[in-house]
């Protein structure tokens, strides 16, 4: 596997993140966005494939290298798109394309959404729309991650005594992985702590969600698209076997792709791998 990257650490005016850059500098610029809990590792076994490209594989603040957002700070997800921009703007770039999976490909559609002259292309990987929330259950929603964040002051991180323990852990964990992709994972993911290993990343990210979009939200992001957008959907993925998705599909402009293998079919194998590469390879380069 031909893991050839740079390390870089990007101080924007709210915070600083982590990245790896593949590729020419004066490639067609992409910033890759991981899932929820994972870092720029995810990109590990991708990126080398997709030649002609500069790639920025960012640690989402608060997973990885990144810093975590400061006390009294949240993660909501649409904080993560204005992280994304302020990248760009570092980079001089007025217009990118974006390559997220899961968490990072619907940070990728809200950003686009958002901001369309921005964005010139879309590949993303099992993820398209962030999970939604009506309007009936907002209290209780509400109620639930307010207690959440009390009760997190008594909470403390798994230790792991061996970093093979961990490996298996994160195997177990959301979004299933293969050992090989659960070890990129956790070489990025873990430190040393008294008594083993522990996993870097905020403890926050694991409260509930205060507010979701509701689902109209959501469709209004994907229909106000106007870039290409190129899906790839995953055999036993967590998007392939959701109804409304399927249904949110029908008449969109985007191109998809079901390919064999799970949620992070990217990274759990060079096949895997390849085939993702070769959905996107051209579509990126594309002027």
């Amino acid at each position: 596997m031909n893991m050839d990257f740079e390390e870089v650490r990007l101080s924007l005016p709210h915070i600083e993140l982590a990245a790896h850059l593949y590729g020419p500098p004066d490639g067609e610029p992409v910033i890759a966005l991981h899932g929820w809990l994972d870092n720029a590792a995810s990109f590990a076994r991708l990126a080398p494939k997709l030649p002609g490209l500069r790639i920025v594989a960012l640690d989402f603040a608060g997973h990885g290298h990144s810093d975590h957002r400061p006390p009294g700070g949240s993660y909501a997800i649409w904080d993560y798109a204005h992280d994304v921009l302020q990248v760009a703007e570092q980079f001089g770039w007025q217009r990118f394309s974006l390559l997220g999976h899961s968490m990072g490909a619907i940070v990728s559609v809200l950003l686009a959404g958002a901001m369309p002259e921005r964005v010139k292309r879309l590949a993303l990987i099992d993820g398209l729309i962030p999970y939604t929330g009506e309007a009936d259950s907002a209290p209780q929603k509400l109620g639930e991650a307010l207690r959440a964040q009390l009760a997190l002051a008594g909470k403390s991180k798994p230790v792991y005594a061996e970093f093979s323990r961990a490996v298996e852990a994160r195997m177990r964990g959301v979004g299933a992985v293969s050992r090989e992709a659960a070890e990129l994972l956790a070489q990025r993911g873990l430190m040393p702590v008294p008594g083993g290993y522990t996993w870097r990343t905020d403890s926050r990210l694991t409260l509930p969600s205060p507010l979701r979009l509701t689902h109209a939200h959501a469709l209004a992001f994907v229909r106000r698209l106007q870039c290409p957008a190129s899906l790839v959907l995953a055999e036993q993925g967590m998007l392939h076997a959701q109804p409304r998705v399927t249904e949110l599909l029908e008449g969109l402009p985007i191109e998809t792709h079901t390919l064999p293998g799970g949620h992070h079919l990217h990274l759990d194998d060079e096949a895997g791998a390849a085939l993702v590469a070769d959905c996107f390879k051209a579509f990126l380069q594309s002027p």
